[in-house]
């Protein structure tokens, strides 16, 4: 089929929209039809060459939602109709790292997925006679993709799928970070690093977790603002001096847990210098840039403190993703905020130029119906 798509030619080049084809769903695959894709910084990241992971072209986008209109053979998790959000962190269920509950980093496909193909190790994009490689598994700057069925998250029929869509990254992985990486215990005191979509998540996650003090820093008022909505009991603006006030607001020992969610890699030590004596745990959400290093005093993880990575919070992504959503359906969860700018895909590097200028939280791309 003949379809729209924003192409990644050239790194620190504009995405290109135009028209590419996409073959039908293999054994274990699916056709989705996009209805909302948010843009996320890890697009960004890779369409400025930062990503030493990095390929072009390629079909940009992961954080999707949409429908699915056709199933390949052997599928049996989905039908025509579902509505499902996307997933660049897998779950098949059965290898080793599924089916142990200290990771959800899937193994299945992990290989030919970071290479940009499909789990046969081809490509269902194509243009020109050429091949187009997905990117992250997903590639959602599009009208409609082709994924493998452990990489879809089965949701609520009734969940706006405009909504939805951030699940599939950014919230999805500060709420875990909290919820399943951390374990935020109920009375506890979080610091959370950053206001992001992912350090909105992790606030939020921590106030589901029973946090007793959620504090957020950021440099922007109007994230610090958001970050109250999503339950931030204390909120500081960031700088060379935060360590200090968050020891002097935490009787000297510092915060039970600390999230760094900027991917800089000195508000990270900042976020593990924050974290208490004793047993303070300091999650790791953000993607520091290629070459960067975390440089900590060895001293801080002797006296107790501990430092841990979380990628896509820990979820176990069709297992996981659906009850995320269903918290957002009971209330649970305030996404509303996060949705700053409706784009189409035609404007899709507006998408990026807010996302520099740190215009809002997420734009969202509406599909046509």
């Amino acid at each position: 089929m003949q379809m729209r798509a924003a192409v990644l030619e050239e790194f620190g080049k504009p995405l290109v929209v135009q028209e590419v084809e996409l073959a039908d769903p293999g054994p274990g695959e699916a056709l989705i039809r996009l209805v909302a894709c948010g843009v996320c910084h890890t697009d960004l990241y890779t369409a400025s060459g930062v990503d030493p992971s990095g390929y072009a072209p390629t079909v940009l986008g992961h954080e999707g939602a949409g429908v699915v209109e056709a199933v390949g053979d052997g599928v049996e998790s989905l039908t025509v109709g579902d509505h499902v959000v996307t997933l660049f962190s897998p779950q098949c269920r059965e290898c080793a790292h599924c089916r142990d509950e200290r990771t959800n980093i899937c193994l299945a496909i992990r290989e030919q997925q970071g290479r940009g193909y499909l789990p046969d190790g081809t490509t269902r994009l194509r243009r020109d006679g050429g091949e187009l490689r997905h990117f992250m598994g997903t590639s959602t700057f599009a009208e409609y993709t082709v994924m493998p069925e452990i990489a879809l998250a089965k949701i609520n029929p009734e969940a706006p799928l405009d909504r939805a869509c951030l699940f599939a990254c950014g919230l999805s992985t500060g709420l875990g970070a909290a919820m399943n990486t951390a374990k935020v215990r109920e009375g506890s005191t979080v610091v959370v690093f950053g206001a992001g979509m992912v350090g909105l998540g992790a606030v939020a996650g921590a106030r589901i977790q029973g946090a007793e003090r959620i504090i957020c820093v950021d440099l922007s008022d109007d994230r610090l603002g958001l970050a109250k909505g999503q339950g931030a009991t204390d909120v500081m603006h960031g700088g060379p001096g935060i360590v200090d006030a968050i020891l002097a607001e935490t009787d000297g020992f510092g915060a039970d847990y600390t999230f760094e969610a900027t991917g800089n890699v000195a508000v990270m030590r900042q976020a593990v210098e924050s974290a208490r004596m004793g047993w303070g745990l300091c999650t790791i959400a953000g993607v520091a840039g290629k070459g960067e290093t975390l440089d900590v005093v060895p001293r801080f993880l002797i006296t107790g403190r501990r430092v841990a990575g979380s990628s896509f919070g820990g979820v176990k992504g069709r297992d996981g993703v659906p009850k995320l959503v269903d918290l957002y359906m009971q209330g649970k969860i305030d996404v509303d905020p996060f949705i700053s700018h409706r784009i189409t895909l035609e404007e899709v590097n507006r998408g990026f130029e807010l996302m520099e200028a740190q215009d809002g939280i997420r734009s969202v791309i509406k599909f046509d119906a």
